[in-house]
């Protein structure tokens, strides 16, 4: 009865499917944000007042708000909401001011684009060596 309400009220079909990967992404992107909101704020505010709980809290209460504040004000609201918000966490559980949260949100986006560098690197080397090792395996 559930399923049959919930295609008559969206238009689609309610399947566990997507469920499934959206949880998954949203765990993943949770976990990988905390490790760069920990080590953002490890470079920024000091190993005292970094804790990784804390950095945890940050990603999770700032990806929920975020959400939120992107599908009820559209985008440019929303975006100008969640990164005040966003401050705002980074403030409270980092005892910061704002400029260093400024400074933590600049360096979380700082350490991403690094961390997405050497990934980028360590899967192209990857799949370059299986793609040879392949060609070695063909001839």
């Amino acid at each position: 009865m559930i399923p049959a309400f919930a295609v008559n009220l969206i238009g689609q079909e309610l399947t566990v499917e997507p469920l499934v990967w959206q949880l998954l992404n949203f765990v993943l992107g949770l976990i990988i944000l905390t490790i760069v909101f920990y080590i953002a704020g490890r470079i920024v505010v000091g190993k005292k007042r970094a804790l990784f709980s804390d950095a945890f809290v940050i990603s999770l209460l700032g990806t929920i708000v975020m959400n939120v504040c992107l599908n009820f004000f559209g985008l440019l609201v929303g975006a100008i909401l969640s990164l005040i918000v966003w401050l705002l966490l980074v403030k409270h559980y980092y005892e910061t001011g704002w400029l260093g949260a400024i400074a933590v949100g600049i360096m979380a986006v700082i350490v991403s684009i690094v961390i997405l560098v050497i990934l980028g690197l360590f899967l192209t080397i990857s799949f370059f060596l299986l793609g040879s090792f392949a060609l070695f395996l063909i001839f």
